[in-house]
C-alpha cells in the first residue's frame, strides 16, 4: 500500500488537511517525473488513502486531498518520524593507511 520511493513523500505533502492541485505536488518534489506522480497518486486513490477532485472547467483544475483513512495514518507516521530523528549518527569506517 505505501511501497515505492515516492508514496509517503506525497502524504507528507497533503497531511494536515492540506489540499494541493497536481502542479503544487510536482513542484514539491524534485526528481519525480509527471508520470510517476500520476502513477503513485493513483494508487493512492485506489487504496482509499487519497482523493481527487476534479473541477469542470477550462483549463481543468483537479486537487488532491488525504481521505479520513489517509489521515488516520498521521499519527503511525509521525511516530516513525520521531523514531529516525532519534538514530544515532552511523560512524564512518575507517580506511586503511595507504601502502607506498
Amino acid at each position: 500500500m505505501l511501497e515505492g520511493r515516492w508514496k509517503l513523500v506525497i502524504l507528507f505533502h497533503l497531511f494536515g488537511g492540506k489540499t494541493l492541485r497536481f502542479s503544487d505536488l510536482e513542484r514539491a518534489i524534485p526528481g519525480i517525473s509527471q508520470k510517476m506522480l500520476i502513477q503513485q497518486l493513483r494508487q493512492l486513490e485506489h487504496d482509499g488513502i487519497v482523493a481527487r477532485t476534479v473541477y469542470a472547467q477550462v483549463p481543468p483544475k483537479v486537487e488532491y486531498h488525504l481521505t479520513e483513512w489517509g489521515q488516520s495514518l498521521c499519527p503511525a507516521l509521525d511516530e516513525l518520524l520521531t523514531w529516525a530523528e532519534k538514530r544515532p549518527t552511523p560512524k564512518r569506517p575507517r580506511r586503511a593507511p595507504r601502502s607506498s
